[in-house]
């Protein structure tokens, strides 16, 4: 079959996937895999230390596949000047470039003039509307099942697609709570055009980043084992539910502001958990997808496996049209 898109259209790519940014765990091992695969895969910038690293990954990216490509940058997470990263992204001519968290209005500034492709990820009508209007070239809209950060409102995927795909003209790509082919299907009956996955994709062989102990506990995990911690200072987010993540909530309680926090929730605490298994002082994001992960297949096979499923179901559907209209 062939998946053809506005998403397909618009990144060039086989399949309307793309893979997540994925916090200091999107590096050039995972994000060719997935564009071999034949979706977008992507770097994350902003986990990276210098500009001179960007550049040095996304040359590996181009020693290991010729397909596109993007970077991510989450800008509204480390605080940390972004705009010298971003120089490095265009000087090196990534196909495609998207922006998590933070007012993105001096990222679309500094991408004036530029022919390169730009995903917002939102968590609300009003944030796809204003990337729109941004210049974005199409935006993905992450409901609360999701990974990492998430939206205030607590608005599934299924409720909040629908309403992004009515108030926008510019492709939507759907994310939370998708990692099979039946979630793939289910995004494009909401009207997206494409998919966006992160928890799963932390499942595959070629996420050499992430920790063992990380991928055991999303084997082992159910929908229910995951959290949201720091919704006191306004950045609701998803992890594993672990004895960290309840110290982290016990504060909240106690003292909700940054200061008491910070050390709970930084990238050093994060990193402890997903790069050295660290279970009891750190911690990792995960989506309510975890419940649907049972093996760490390489992306390849994922993405064979999804194909399939999806293509049953897209058969089912014509064939239940073909049946209704004679």
């Amino acid at each position: 079959m062939i998946w053809q898109t506005r998403v397909t259209e618009l990144l060039g790519i086989k399949y309307p996937i793309i893979q997540g940014g994925l916090a200091y765990l999107a590096y050039a091992e995972l994000c060719a895999a997935v564009s071999e695969a034949g979706g977008l895969g992507q770097i994350t910038a902003m986990s990276l230390s210098s500009p001179e690293d960007l550049r040095s990954e996304i040359m590996k990216v181009r020693k290991l596949t010729d397909k596109p490509f993007g970077v991510n940058f989450a800008i509204g997470q480390t605080g940390r000047p972004f705009s010298h990263m971003l120089d490095v992204a265009l000087q090196e001519n990534v196909d495609v470039v998207s922006v998590t968290g933070g007012n993105p209005t001096p990222f679309f500034e500094q991408l004036k003039g530029t022919n390169v492709k730009t995903l917002v990820l939102v968590a609300a009508k009003r944030q796809a509307v204003k990337a729109e209007e941004l210049g974005a070239d199409a935006v993905m809209v992450v409901g609360q099942e999701g990974g990492g950060h998430l939206g205030r409102e607590d608005i599934g995927t299924i409720v909040l697609v629908p309403q992004v795909v009515d108030a926008v003209s510019i492709p939507v790509i759907a994310s939370g709570g998708i990692g099979d082919g039946r979630g793939w299907m289910a995004a494009h009956a909401l009207g997206a055009d494409g998919i966006e996955m992160g928890t799963r994709f932390i499942a595959t062989s070629e996420c050499v980043h992430a920790s063992q102990a990380y991928k055991d506990a999303l084997l082992a995990g159910s929908e229910t084992d995951t959290t949201v911690i720091k919704r006191s200072i306004g950045a609701p987010a998803r992890a594993i539910s672990s004895v960290w993540t309840e110290k982290i909530l016990q504060v909240e309680n106690e003292t909700p502001n940054y200061e008491a926090l910070k050390t709970f929730i930084s990238g050093e605490a994060n990193r402890r958990f997903i790069h050295d298994g660290d279970v009891e002082n750190g911690f990792g994001w995960a989506g309510q997808v975890t419940g649907l992960i049972k093996d760490v297949p390489s992306v390849q096979e994922l993405f064979e496996r999804m194909v399939k499923e999806a293509e049953v179901i897209r058969t089912s559907w014509n064939f239940g049209l073909h049946k209704e209209e004679t």
